[in-house]
């Protein structure tokens, strides 16, 4: 009998801006079983996947690389096209946050910019970034906006999404309330669109509580719409969900949209939580756009 090929490792690379959290999810990855590896050169890239391709006990690798690194905006395009091509099992994973957010991260560390350092403005380092990162976070795997997370929000998703040190019965389950007006979750895999509910927006008494309110909550649950989309959305994922996990699929992102994200689409989202936990399913549970609106 011939002997079982042995699966190829799989390899993440994490960049992004800077602030953004890169080290937290590397941090996070080890937790979950990986082997991480922070601001490597990028010429040391192609090296590094030799060796773990040797690798016997390990399968799950990560590597931080990013601005830090004087030649990295220059070479890892054409090093990640390379490993593409060579059917290396590489995804990238692609991290931000908004301008505010990241000036107020540098500001609480008070770490100079790796870009300007303590020679220029930090928001003209912030936005030097954003613009010298654009054609790398096109060839990114997936975009994860880490704006509204936690230290510890960002380690659950991470490890929800990624956790290789245990198995277990369950999809692990994130759900996301959103607004359509600003733009769809990049890391959504199902996307579901509320807005045939009516808008608590146009009630003055509801228009600046949100959908966690008990107020709000209440005035959703009396439309006669409400009750009867849980329940046929409950049962579209009861049915798809074990067949997600048949396929080998470890994590999957719900996406709840209204118009603002601060009214229908929090309370439908938080709803729909309780209804997977109560099927057994750990859901991790994020309002991105809540405070925009």
């Amino acid at each position: 009998m011939a002997a079982r090929r042995r699966s190829l490792p799989q390899l993440l690379i994490i960049t992004g801006l800077s602030g953004s959290g890169k080290t937290s999810v590397s941090r996070a990855l080890e937790d979950a079983g990986w082997f991480c590896v922070d601001n490597l050169p990028t010429t040391m890239i192609p090296r590094f996947v030799e060796l773990i391709r040797e690798s016997r006990d390990l399968t799950h690798f990560a590597l931080v690389v990013d601005v830090r690194e004087r030649d990295f905006l220059k070479r890892f395009p054409s090093v990640l096209r390379r490993l593409r091509r060579n059917g290396t099992n590489v995804s990238v994973l692609f991290l931000e946050a908004g301008e505010r957010i990241l000036l107020r991260r540098f500001s609480e560390t008070r770490r100079p910019h790796p870009l300007g350092g303590f020679a220029q403005p930090p928001i003209d380092s912030v936005r030097e970034e954003q613009h010298t990162l654009r054609a790398i976070r096109k060839m990114a795997d997936l975009i994860l906006d880490t704006s509204e997370y936690t230290v510890h929000q960002l380690r659950d998703h991470i490890r929800a999404r990624y956790d290789i040190s245990e198995s277990r019965a369950h999809l692990a389950l994130s759900v996301t309330s959103f607004g359509f007006r600003h733009g769809l979750p990049a890391e959504a895999d199902l996307v579901f669109d509320v807005r045939f509910l009516p808008n608590p927006n146009f009630v003055p008494e509801l228009k600046r509580l949100t959908g966690r309110h008990p107020r709000v909550v209440r005035y959703l649950r009396r439309q006669r719409d409400t009750a009867p989309f849980l329940k046929k959305l409950a049962s579209f994922l009861g049915f798809t969900l074990p067949r997600y996990s048949r396929e080998g699929k470890s994590h999957l992102t719900i996406a709840v949209g209204c118009t603002g994200g601060k009214h229908r689409s929090v309370m439908i989202a938080m709803e729909l939580s309780r209804i997977l936990e109560g099927k057994g399913y750990h859901v991790n549970v994020r309002h991105r756009d809540m405070r925009l609106s």
